[in-house]
């Protein structure tokens, strides 16, 4: 990790967070989404809805928690671009975006995988329009899943070299991940990215980086 600086280099450099979503198939993603569910959270969602970030961190706790944290804190997007992003099944939403129940079911439904067009289609649609809104000299930082296709791929179709990741989450597991989220937050220091277009998948779920150092900007 390298320690902020307002003033330096990194500080000036635009960046957008696009963050995976809480998979909703787990024990806490059911228990909301059964039509037994007694959460204030699901009977919120079940009269009026509640925010997808809320309810991303409700599905995942320390792992999403940490991602929402981090890009909030840290985000540097272009004036009038909205800087922190999730990946659903039905494109790319603003985690303040207020959804129901039926609305969280019918985005869960669509299988995130980079082959699904039901997937693809919407997502390609957000990203392009994300593009055109952020312009060129944006990073695009993913928080999430490394070990597949399933971001890297759409996003490095739509923004090429701009997309990064953080160089720690590699060979780390999801609440390690999101414990080191939370403490870059507490101390105010940002992780160290590296390009998604050095990674090598080797296998269904592992990766090799190629990227030996980090860019010359981010040292």
């Amino acid at each position: 990790m390298t320690e902020q600086e307002p003033d330096g280099e990194r500080a000036g450099r635009r960046t957008i967070f696009l963050l995976s979503p809480a998979n909703a198939s787990g024990i806490r993603g059911q228990r909301l989404l059964g039509e037994d569910g007694k959460s204030p959270l699901a009977e919120r969602m079940r009269q009026s809805g509640a925010p997808v970030g809320d309810v991303y961190q409700f599905i995942s706790s320390l792992y999403f928690r940490g991602k929402l944290a981090y890009a909030r804190q840290f985000t540097n997007p272009p004036l009038g671009v909205p800087g922190v992003h999730i990946i659903t099944g039905a494109g790319l939403i603003l985690p303040e975006t207020s959804v129901t129940l039926e609305e969280l079911r019918r985005i869960s439904a669509t299988a995130i995988d980079a082959n699904n067009s039901a997937y693809r289609l919407p997502l390609d649609r957000d990203l392009f329009l994300l593009r055109q809104l952020a312009g060129f000299e944006t990073d695009v930082i993913l928080l999430g899943s490394i070990a597949t296709r399933k971001y890297v791929t759409p996003l490095l179709a739509v923004f090429g070299e701009r997309v990064l990741f953080p160089k720690d989450f590699l060979g780390r597991g999801d609440m390690s991940r999101g414990s080191l989220l939370l403490h870059c937050c507490s101390t105010m220091s940002t992780l160290d990215y590296l390009p998604a277009t050095g990674l090598t998948f080797t296998g269904k779920r592992s990766l090799q980086s190629k990227n030996s150092s980090l860019l010359p900007s981010q040292r």
